[in-house]
């Protein structure tokens, strides 16, 4: 006889599958990432790994040294993570069918112990599905972002600087590692622009999702009426790739480079030496400025890695809309095309226009809590493609 969770497990008056029943539907949602995620590929390919891990002359070329350690620490994180929740799995399922076999006392008495042995093994579940959604060729990658204001005056400056704190926040709650290169003061207060790179596994992924126009609804704060106002602000991401040399090429000439003394934080170089460096794309338009590195040629050198990235970008925009002209005409995301609104008045409400996802949680919104609105996003991307 087994006994459902709901009526073994202390009351707490939930419907809850029975525990049986649950971790059959666990062992198929297991199976089902270890096949997404290629986990017998992903066996085969570290044991050569290791192999060149282990290789006495790996370190004679140190690019290629750190490629191969840093695909060896990521695969062999996979296939450790994947197969210690089979593990987790199998002991769980049997834990139940032993106590299971010895009567319903038995299995009551270990009910909180499945269950949260279940919920634990769900949530790895859940962390993990999320990978079948990231199908680019860059979205492992770091992302470097810029966020800009748009139509709005002070309001979108304000907004701006709001987009940016969210992005910051996100970036910490999931340990993942910032470094701001540049902020452009606003005129009364926000920013009109910043640059900023994120660190970790899968940032460029994610926020890919956050590309174009964000519009926020509130009272304003710097109206004498505090009537309500409409500001755009938006974020443009791009894959940061250490050494883009072999992708991209950028000759001197094409370059206009203006130094200037850099603004706000940025150590004590601030205000005392014309160190921030902006850089001009002739061919582009692109400008790229980097003020918080130590000296002028960092920031030329941090710079001029971030024009690289965002060149690389437009050229793998090229090919994509090359390929989609052969499908017809698309549709075009032009300035009022927001993705998502921001509604703080009359009421409170967040929602994605692409994939419709909401939250009237907006403040925990603005304080980084929107991977709901990201993986949102990157089903329905998904389901659009099949």
């Amino acid at each position: 006889m087994t006994a459902s969770l709901s009526g073994a497990a202390s009351g707490r008056g939930e419907e809850r599958p029975e525990i049986g029943e649950r971790l059959t539907e666990l062992r198929r949602r297991f199976e089902a990432a270890a096949g997404y995620l290629r986990l017998d590929e992903l066996r085969t390919r570290l044991a050569g790994l290791e192999l060149e891990v282990a290789a006495p002359d790996l370190w004679s070329d140190s690019e290629r040294a750190r490629e191969v350690t840093t695909a060896y620490g990521r695969v062999k994180s996979d296939v450790d993570r994947l197969e210690s929740l089979g593990h987790r799995l199998d002991d769980a399922v049997a834990l139940h069918e032993l106590a299971t076999e010895e009567g319903g006392e038995a299995l009551a008495g270990i009910a909180d112990e499945l269950e949260q042995a279940a919920e634990g093994i769900e949530q790895e579940l859940s962390d993990l599905e999320l990978r079948s959604l990231f199908a680019g060729e860059h979205d492992e990658r770091d992302a470097v972002a810029e966020i800009h204001a748009g139509a709005g005056g002070t309001d979108a400056q304000d907004w701006a600087e709001m987009l940016l704190r969210m992005y910051l926040r996100w970036a910490e709650r999931r340990g993942f590692e910032v470094e701001l290169d540049e902020v452009s003061p606003g005129q009364e207060a926000g920013i009109l622009s910043a640059t900023f790179i994120v660190r970790g596994r899968f940032a460029y992924g994610l926020l890919a999702a956050e590309r174009g126009v964000h519009r926020l609804v509130r009272m304003s704060p710097f109206d004498s009426q505090h009537r309500r106002q409409t500001s755009f602000a938006s974020l443009e991401v791009a894959p940061f790739l250490e050494d883009l040399s072999g992708e991209v090429e950028i000759d001197e000439k094409d370059l206009r480079i203006d130094t200037y003394r850099s603004s706000g934080a940025g150590g004590q170089h601030v205000n005392v030496t014309d160190s921030a460096v902006r850089i001009t794309h002739l061919p582009t338009g692109i400008v790229v400025a980097v003020q918080n590195e130590r000296s002028q040629h960092q920031n030329k050198a941090k710079a001029l890695q971030i024009l690289a990235a965002k060149l690389a970008e437009v050229q793998r925009e090229a090919r994509r809309a090359e390929l989609s002209a052969l499908t017809g005409p698309q549709a075009k995301v032009e300035w009022g095309n927001q993705i998502r609104s921001y509604v703080l008045a009359p009421y409170q409400l967040v929602k994605d226009l692409r994939s419709e996802v909401e939250t009237g949680n907006v403040e925990a919104v603005l304080d980084g809590d929107i991977d709901e609105l990201m993986v949102g996003y990157l089903r329905w991307r998904r389901a659009r493609a099949t």
